[in-house]
């Protein structure tokens, strides 16, 4: 059998404020052969985060930094095409934390055998993987949501955020929120259940903003951004509000810790909760999510966007995209085919 090549993409540079194509690197070699306990991982769909940007800086966090020269990691959908492992067969179809390459050798930890269905397998890192089960641990586990009460959710047409504003109308909720264009704001309207939203980039003052699509204040805030538009959100919850705290976009490329958010003494007024979240600290929650994602994509109460990049070598910029704002729904690199 011809010796498989492997694409890779690795860290060149650690960004110095906004990431560039320049921090990354393409190299070619030669698929390793695989050893007692081992499987080859052929990959088919990739998943780029907003979370990755903390790991391409030299600090400690929940998960460990990138390496300079070694090949970044992701969330990964793929076929295993050879097995020295018992628990998994040729053929087996997996998703797991593997390489931003085309094929991936892994002792099998971590790697989870895909149910394969109805739904497409780029699904299982989007609405019935991380993404999904993060809009629904932070909206019930963390926010509590109840039916009549407010939701706010910034990045409001992005993976997590189009998928919370389904489930916060199913709950009967006010759900509203914001994003980067008016095309967005229309679609969050139109498909994610949205009862009202604003563009970002061209409101005259987010705090108002906020106040006209969130008339009776703010219960749950699910925040995605950080930086003004969390100062925002701050400034209009109700008594006894929760903040479930996913993400701090914003404030990603920052280069030095900076100062805020402001409006934090109404924490203490309100009598605010804020609290963030790892959505892998919530199994069971996991479970039952993916359990009734499942049937709600079925019956078609559940909508989902992708925004797909073809190819590895599309997957630094798809990345810097994402970063951007300029994806809906979640960012798919689309390897190879089955």
């Amino acid at each position: 059998m011809a010796t498989r090549e492997n694409t890779q993409i690795r860290l060149a540079s650690r960004p110095k404020g906004v990431v560039t194509l320049d921090n990354f690197a393409m190299a070619k070699e030669p698929v390793a052969s695989i050893t007692a306990g081992q499987v080859l991982v052929k990959n088919l769909f990739m998943s780029v985060d907003p979370y990755m940007r903390g790991r391409m800086n030299d600090v400690k966090s929940y998960v460990p930094p990138f390496q300079i020269g070694k090949v970044l990691q992701a969330g990964v959908v793929g076929e295993v095409v050879e097995s020295k492992n018992p628990k998994f067969a040729e053929g087996d179809v997996v998703s797991g934390m593997l390489g931003w390459e085309t094929y991936s050798i892994s002792d099998g930890k971590g790697l989870q055998k895909v149910i394969v269905g109805k739904a497409p397998l780029s699904y299982h890192l989007g609405i019935l993987g991380m993404p999904g089960m993060t809009a629904y641990v932070g909206l019930v586990g963390i926010g509590k949501a109840q039916p009549g009460e407010s939701v706010f959710v910034s990045a409001a047409s992005g993976a997590v955020g189009s998928i919370v504003g389904q489930l916060a109308k199913a709950l009967g909720c006010h759900v509203a929120g914001c994003a980067s264009t008016d095309e967005k704001i229309a679609l969050m309207k139109s498909e994610f259940g949205y009862d009202a939203g604003f563009n970002y980039k061209t409101s005259k003052s987010i705090p108002e903003s906020i106040k006209e699509v969130c008339p009776k204040g703010i219960d749950v805030d699910f925040e995605n951004v950080g930086g003004q538009i969390f100062e925002a959100a701050l400034w209009n919850m109700n008594n006894f509000g929760r903040i479930a705290l996913c993400g701090m976009i914003a404030n990603y490329n920052d280069e030095k810790l900076q100062p805020g958010p402001r409006g934090m003494a109404s924490i203490i007024g309100k009598r605010l909760t804020i609290r963030g979240f790892i959505v892998g600290d919530e199994p069971a929650l996991c479970r039952e999510y993916v359990e009734k994602a499942t049937r709600w994509l079925e019956s078609g109460e559940l909508k989902y966007r992708e925004t797909v990049a073809n190819g590895i070598m599309k997957a630094p910029q798809a990345f810097i995209d994402l970063l951007n704002g300029k994806n809906v729904g979640k960012q798919i690199v689309k390897i190879a085919e089955s």
